[in-house]
């Protein structure tokens, strides 16, 4: 077997504990969900506070409004994550079985079908509030990838959405099927891109830098740019990551690892990289419309 990391001793849940008979776990994946949208939360509200950012000096909601949309944000993540997951990546299975289409706990999210509920839930909290549209967009963009960044670490922790066989000397063993069925001799583990992590460091940690730096040299008073630049941005990284993302298991077979969601003349595109397509055309038309403000 070739040079390659061992995945370390991680545990999903962080700690659980027995009450009244019954088992409570907090999880990773759960603490990187509330942690992510408090850190969002506390960025949007020190952005409102300087007025001098935002267009005419006029932040688009006080901090008191922001604990607000942040409920219609909550709603908008699982809701929208969830029934993105159900019918971009897995449709045939939940309309047989419908039951099943609440059942979060079970796992199951989309980024793109959360980033839909945020947008839905946004528009409907601006037009109550009668806030900017554009500039709510822009704290909103400008207050999300650290929440990226937390649920790749925490996607990473648990062991999934793993990444495809490679050779690279940092490629990591993942416990379990992770291991096995990529084409390595028999008895011999398989080592794969750690790409929860290539996604953290990339739509969480870099995007969430340049958005700072943009924001501090003026670009939040330029409605639209923050969110365009946010849109294009992950969606060039999503794209980038998803040739050393594992496909989902639906949109493979076992003569087909590749995993395309379109196909045509031996190529073609993922899932994740034709809904982050989607999300570039949004982004490029944020950005037309931030210029003739």
């Amino acid at each position: 077997m070739i040079a390659a990391i061992p995945f370390p001793d991680l545990s999903s849940e962080l700690f659980s504990i027995t009450l009244f008979g019954m088992d409570f776990a907090l999880r990773w994946y759960a603490l990187a969900y509330i942690a992510g949208l408090l850190i969002g939360w506390r960025i949007a509200v020190a952005a409102v506070k300087r007025p001098r950012l935002w267009p005419a000096e006029q932040p688009p909601a006080s901090p008191a409004q922001i604990e607000d949309l942040l409920t219609w944000i909550i709603l908008g993540v699982i809701l929208g994550g969830r029934l993105g997951y159900v019918f971009f990546y897995n449709a045939g299975y939940y309309l047989a079985h419908p039951a099943e289409i609440l059942m979060v706990w079970q796992g199951g999210m989309a980024f793109h079908g959360g980033l839909i509920g945020v947008v839905v839930a946004a528009w409907i909290w601006c037009l109550r509030n009668r806030a900017p549209v554009l500039s709510t967009a822009d704290m909103l963009a400008l207050a999300t990838p650290p929440g990226l960044l937390l649920g790749r670490v925490a996607n990473f922790i648990n062991a999934e959405l793993w990444g495809r066989p490679t050779d690279a000397p940092w490629g990591v063993i993942f416990p379990g099927p992770a291991a096995q069925n990529c084409g390595q001799a028999v008895g011999e583990l398989c080592a794969r891109h750690p790409s929860q992590l290539y996604e953290a460091g990339l739509e969480g940690l870099l995007l969430g830098v340049v958005l700072l730096i943009l924001a501090a040299r003026g670009a939040l008073r330029r409605p639209g740019t923050i969110a365009a630049v946010f849109f294009i941005g992950y969606a060039a990284a999503r794209i980038f990551v998803e040739f050393f993302r594992q496909p989902d298991e639906q949109f493979t077979s076992a003569t087909d690892s590749v995993g395309y969601a379109i196909e045509f003349a031996g190529a073609g595109i993922t899932q994740g990289q034709l809904l982050s397509t989607a999300m570039i055309a949004a982004g490029l038309l944020f950005l037309i419309r931030s210029r003739r403000v």
